[in-house]
């Protein structure tokens, strides 16, 4: 059984012949009252203490744990956009290969297109060039059958298409 100051207060104790003096049991009881409501008191003040902190920590660790909480999603977020970050880089420069191939295919095909005009073009200078040689010379013919050839040859001559200007001027002063 506990003992409180109250229980200290009321407590009757017999008469005996050579017993304690009372006065001083009284004055002695009064003081251990008087102690036991002080330390009551602190007691339960510190007690009061101690919960407050006992929530306090509760309170914090719960803040901790949602802190971590947080934190691992923000973590589990960040990889999530690198990752992502990563992906579309590669998509980027996959689009922007595919999109280099098609448009060096598409000039490697005008460049083959050009080359094939070039050669279609010289083809058909080359065969204007033989109509004009056959031509003249088919002229040079009929001008030396007629004897008109002595007053041509005292002319000067005209530049043939494929003769540099240059070449003919060299040929006149020989």
């Amino acid at each position: 059984m506990k003992i409180t100051p109250v229980d200290i207060q009321h407590k009757q104790f017999r008469k005996t012949l050579q017993g304690y003096a009372r006065e001083e049991v009284d004055t002695f009881l009064d003081e251990v009252i008087e102690t036991l409501e002080i330390e009551i008191d602190e007691r339960a003040k510190l007690e009061a203490r101690v919960g407050e902190l006992q929530e306090k920590v509760a309170h914090y660790k719960a803040m901790e744990e949602s802190l971590q909480s947080a934190l691992v999603l923000a973590q589990r977020t960040a990889d999530e956009v690198k990752a992502s970050a990563h992906k579309e880089a590669d998509l980027v420069k996959q689009s922007a290969k595919l999109e280099l191939d098609h448009e060096l295919s598409e000039l490697r095909a005008r460049i083959a297109d050009a080359r094939r005009e070039l050669q279609r073009q010289n083809d058909h200078v080359a065969a204007v060039k033989q109509d004009l040689r056959s031509f003249l010379a088919r002229q040079a013919s009929m001008l030396e059958d007629s004897g008109v050839v002595q007053e041509v040859a005292a002319a000067p001559a005209l530049p043939m298409p494929d003769e540099p200007a240059h070449e003919i001027a060299f040929r006149e002063s020989t």
